[in-house]
């Protein structure tokens, strides 16, 4: 697919992977629709990258709804969606207290919420694009559209304390193969992938020592991923129609340990 000229919806897009991932689309000229919470960064990101900003809250199906009508009104039906919105949280599954070690029980409300916007999120976005896509004139190959999730490394190896979100990416990972094979007959592709440790807004504010011990752990290259790294390779998921229901690791070759 010809980047140049399409729409497209980034979500989580104010910042990190998805801010990268849009200003890269929209380099390559497509019409980039930014789906994020954050109003003042996504405007802000909108307004460079010449595209529209969108209000959006991946639990809420109206806003949802919401935002893609707008996106649509603005930019026409998308053919890219780049799920990137996501949360990340840790705790044990039976906790100690730090003074007197007595078990804590597992506060399950950031297990719900984990679910919540990074597994139930990404496939709300999916469901309402997918429902317009299959509706497009067909390109080369009889493509219509490229769905493109991001789950995690910890999908496959998650560390101690992400049972919420290594379940969340898990699931992200999971869906990917029936998904694509829902649409194949289409002309909908879909694929994922599984970042390492990425130098996203919240490992940025980190002390620099304790990015360096991060980085440090990658086999090669010895640093953190860069947004870019991953927006460049979701452009060439975008630009490859027979790249379909793949995983990509993209995570410098680490396997994560326990913790």
């Amino acid at each position: 697919m010809d980047i140049n000229g399409i729409a497209a919806v980034v979500t989580g897009a104010a910042s990190g992977l998805g801010e990268a991932t849009a200003r890269e689309l929209a380099r390559r000229g497509a019409k980039v629709a930014v789906f994020d919470r954050d109003a003042q960064k996504g405007e802000h990101v909108a307004g460079e990258i010449g595209g529209i900003y969108c209000d959006v809250d991946v639990t809420d199906n109206d806003k949802v709804a919401a935002a893609f009508a707008k996106a649509r009104e603005a930019h026409g039906q998308e053919r890219v969606l780049v799920n990137c919105a996501g949360v990340a949280n840790a705790a044990k599954t039976v906790g100690r207290d730090k003074d007197t070690k007595a078990p804590r029980f597992y506060p399950l409300q950031q297990f719900e919420l984990a679910i919540q916007i990074n597994l139930i999120g990404s496939f709300r976005c999916i469901a309402h694009s997918a429902f317009g896509m299959v509706d497009l004139d067909p390109l080369d190959d009889g493509e219509r559209g490229c769905i493109i999730n991001t789950a995690s490394v910890a999908a496959q190896d998650g560390q101690i304390g992400q049972a919420a979100y290594s379940a969340s990416k898990g699931g992200v990972l999971a869906m990917a193969l029936p998904i694509a094979r829902d649409l194949m007959n289409d002309g909908v592709r879909v694929n994922t992938i599984l970042p390492g440790v990425f130098k996203t807004p919240m490992v940025a504010m980190m002390p620099p020592n304790v990015q360096d011990a991060l980085g440090a752990q990658v086999p090669f290259p010895k640093r953190l991923g860069k947004p870019e790294e991953y927006a460049r390779l979701a452009a060439f998921i975008v630009e490859t129609p027979y790249l379909n229901a793949e995983a990509i690791r993209l995570d410098g070759g680490i396997r994560m340990a326990p913790r």
